[in-house]
């Protein structure tokens, strides 16, 4: 299963009830097209890194997206793309990293240590020569 989140940004002009309502059409996109809503983030009315289009604050949602298929955004995408409402949004994949399987680290020697043993060997080839 792959597991995605969903930020996005909505006006600060928007009253609680309207971008509840927003999120609420939101999910329902998502889960019509075969996600499945995980949690739901609201953060509330905080300030902005910078200025979009003069608003200095924003109503952030946190949407934490599970789906067997491919990506279930496509529709939520576009209508957060045409819609005014919404100043700015994001979808991340979170389970990226288990998609590759790392290699374990060998607790033997580390090339780093021919080095120190070579220079302990000329600090005690100095010292001899005093």
């Amino acid at each position: 299963m792959r597991k995605y989140e969903l930020m996005f940004v909505a006006n600060p002009r928007l009253s609680d009830e309207e971008v509840v309502g927003l999120s609420q059409d939101f999910q329902k996109m998502i889960t019509d097209a075969g996600g499945v809503i995980a949690k739901e983030e609201s953060w509330g009315k905080r300030k902005l890194a910078y200025p979009i289009d003069k608003l200095k604050e924003g109503h952030y949602v946190l949407l934490h997206v599970e789906s067997e298929g491919g990506s279930p955004f496509e529709l939520a995408r576009q209508r957060m793309h045409q819609s005014d409402s919404i100043l700015r949004y994001l979808v991340v994949r979170t389970d990226a990293g288990r998609l590759r399987e790392r290699a374990p680290r060998d607790s033997g020697t580390s090339e780093v240590e021919p080095a120190a043993e070579a220079s302990k060997q000329v600090a005690s080839d100095s010292e001899e020569g005093r």
